[in-house]
């Protein structure tokens, strides 16, 4: 926690910097400090991006990009604007920054962190975006912008990965600054996506910030509109956003290509890293099909879209009894699972057809958009894999909307009673595993550790076994299905077993260099020999 402390010190002086330079290109997105730590967050995601086509993301880019950032901040003073806050203010954001560095510091829960967010950071630290790297493990081709984010901080300004943490106080500052009360409320729950580089936490809190700028007058189209599409990148289920700062460009603000420009540059560098990853230019989805030789295998693809099917449905049912589901029997199937996610998909519903009446009610341009947009991108969720991890930020925007006039003191009660109950089931997680058996992520939780008052908490595992197919030597962890804590090149037991029953295997292009990317052959006899005793031997080791 201490660590953290200052982690999150020397990271917010190097965002404000780097703001300040991007605002003397592209203008203000917010007064006050926050503004400019968001136009930093900006730059710094985009640059590393670009960068990371040609060189690895490592601590030879952190430092020179960390002085920088320093530099400016003292240069221009910005540490000045910290104390425009009142006093009063000033006490809360401390306190409110301590229930986040404590929240924070616990072991990570979230399976995706061991399973995506961890192997993609290696990946960009140790080789930068690798040309078809998700013919190796089809989840490394998403390699999301926020995780190039994250790997420019974690040599040695970030190396526990709570860069949602830092971004958690940095909503806060913009909290206080522009005085959105309501938006307090939701830190408890972001407090579950604190401890690992989740890219939900950063869509729904950004995406939260630009929609109170539109709400409130906010008149740089521009900006806005290049940030909502930044947010699309990192996750492309956040659709509405961009296309509700569109629509207000052409149905409330004068419209102007200009304002598209900034915004089209950023949605053609995440086509480009989506084709150079993946072969496609929206990840999973194989649409678009340019030829690319690196693409991944038709029959991957088909296994992803069912396990997708699947999710949908809690993995509660294999793919062919979904497939033989009715149109009536698939809805209600959807509404009535087992545990929790039952409940959350009917209120989604509920939500949404209430917010449609509250909008035709009060007849407002504003909301009206908003309630188009937020359908248009349900429509798309629905239609695709509706997983209650690809609506949850619908949620967060219908409550801000309906309460966007809640009271400071209010908002204030209500974010200490939630952050008491969500810093108890952090730390006494088996109060969740007893009350909501149907949470899995609750079945992860390790609970307090008195170590975390001094550094966050961090697995090791570094376990695992060697193999070679062909020219690809890999590693596959042991006894355990995630590589977050194997050396690279590493491959998912589970990928494995896809790629053999498949008939093929991924290869490098050129062994001598792997930043040259991969492909995947078909296997000869032999080769499928060598890979049917790989399976072997991962089953027989998992039992």
């Amino acid at each position: 926690m201490m660590l953290l402390l200052f982690s999150s010190v020397l990271i917010i002086s190097v965002l404000a910097g780097w703001g300040k330079i991007m605002e003397s290109i592209f203008g203000t997105l917010t007064r006050g400090i926050s503004g400019s730590i968001l136009l930093g967050i900006l730059g710094l995601s985009l640059i590393w991006t670009v960068l990371a086509f040609f060189i690895p993301i490592s601590i030879y880019v952190e430092i020179p990009f960390v002085s920088a950032g320093i530099l400016f901040f003292f240069k221009k003073k910005l540490y000045l604007q910290f104390y425009r806050f009142s006093k009063k203010d000033s006490v809360l954001i401390g306190s409110i920054s301590l229930v986040i560095l404590y929240s924070s510091s616990f072991y990570p829960y979230i399976l995706d962190h061991f399973g995506y967010y961890v192997p993609t950071i290696k990946w960009l630290t140790e080789y930068g975006l690798v040309k078809g790297i998700s013919n190796l493990d089809l989840t490394l081709g998403q390699m999301s912008i926020w995780h190039i984010f994250q790997a420019g901080f974690s040599g040695f300004s970030d190396p526990f990965l709570r860069i949602n943490a830092i971004l958690l106080i940095v909503y806060t500052f913009y909290i206080f600054e522009r005085k959105s009360w309501v938006q307090l409320c939701f830190i408890p729950i972001l407090l579950l996506f604190s401890q690992s580089p989740s890219p939900d936490l950063p869509v729904i809190t950004l995406s939260l910030i630009i929609l109170n700028e539109i709400v409130t007058g906010n008149k740089n189209i521009s900006l806005l509109f290049a940030y909502s599409v930044f947010i699309f990148s990192v996750k492309p289920t956040m659709i509405w956003l961009p296309i509700l700062v569109f629509l207000c460009s052409a149905f409330i603000f004068k419209p102007h290509y200009k304002n598209t420009v900034f915004g089209i540059l950023i949605l053609l560098l995440f086509f480009i890293k989506n084709i150079w990853t993946f072969g496609y230019p929206v990840f999973p989805i194989a649409a678009g099909d340019l030829g690319f030789s690196w693409k991944p295998n038709p029959e991957i693809l088909k296994i992803s879209s069912q396990y997708a099917i699947q999710k949908t449905y809690d993995m509660q049912y294999t793919y062919g009894e979904i497939q033989r589901f009715s149109s009536y029997s698939a809805v209600k199937t959807w509404f009535l699972l087992d545990g929790i996610k039952s409940k959350i998909n009917s209120l989604f519903i509920i939500s949404l057809v209430l917010f449609s009446v509250f909008a035709f009610i009060k007849k407002k341009k504003i909301i009206t958009l908003i309630c188009i947009s937020l359908l248009i991108k349900s429509i798309f969720v629905l239609a695709f894999s509706a997983q209650y991890r690809f609506f949850i930020d619908v949620f967060f925007v219908i409550f801000f909307i309906l309460f966007i006039h809640f009271g400071k003191k209010k908002s204030l009660l209500l974010f200490a009673a939630s952050s008491l109950l969500i810093m108890g089931i952090l730390s006494f997680p088996n109060f969740i595993r007893h009350y909501i058996p149907s949470f899995k992520p609750g079945n992860f939780m390790a609970g307090l550790k008195k170590e975390q008052l001094y550094k966050p908490s961090t697995y090791h595992y570094n376990k695992f076994e060697t193999f070679r197919t062909g020219n690809l030597k890999f590693n596959i962890s042991k006894d355990y299905p995630f590589n977050f804590d194997t050396p690279i090149p590493a491959i998912s037991s589970g990928y494995v077993i896809d790629d053999v029953q498949s008939g093929i295997f991924p290869q490098y292009i050129d062994e001598k260099n792997i930043k040259k990317g991969l492909i995947w052959k078909k296997l000869t006899p032999q080769e499928k020999r060598e890979a049917e005793n790989i399976i072997n031997t991962i089953k027989n080791t998992d039992k």
